[in-house]
């Protein structure tokens, strides 16, 4: 009797201890620096950062590697997303998500926002929120 209760225990047990949370949590900056023109945000890519305009939205994926051989700088979004006019420091910020391709720029003084797809070249884009 004992056994047919020890055994279910066991294997749930067994069970549990192999079961991973396998999500992968977003990185989140909270800078709060609010006079920075750019800042850099990380990705899951542990050579790929993201560099941010806050004051007009335009940003480049960076490309770093542990050799320094392949460096590069590709533009996401050439376009200013505010007028000259509008323009001020720390408007726009990026907020990473569970996609490890995929951030969310947010107007922080409009509320609009965009996603921000970052990768090779046929991946890269913004597309606005609506």
């Amino acid at each position: 009797m004992k056994l047919k209760l020890v055994i279910p225990f066991f294997l749930m047990f067994v069970a549990t201890s192999f079961a991973q949370n396998t999500s992968i949590a977003p990185i989140q900056i909270n800078s709060t620096d609010s006079t920075a023109v750019y800042k850099l945000f990380p990705t899951q890519n542990m050579f790929t950062f993201i560099k941010l305009n806050t004051r007009n939205g335009q940003m480049w994926q960076i490309e770093t590697d542990k050799v320094n051989k392949n460096k590069a700088v590709m533009t996401l979004s050439a376009m200013p997303l505010a007028s000259k006019e509008e323009e001020k420091n720390g408007r726009f910020f990026l907020y990473s998500t569970t996609n490890i391709f995929n951030f969310i720029l947010l107007d922080q003084i409009d509320g609009r926002m965009w996603q921000v797809s970052w990768g090779r070249e046929k991946d890269r884009k913004v597309l606005l929120i609506e």
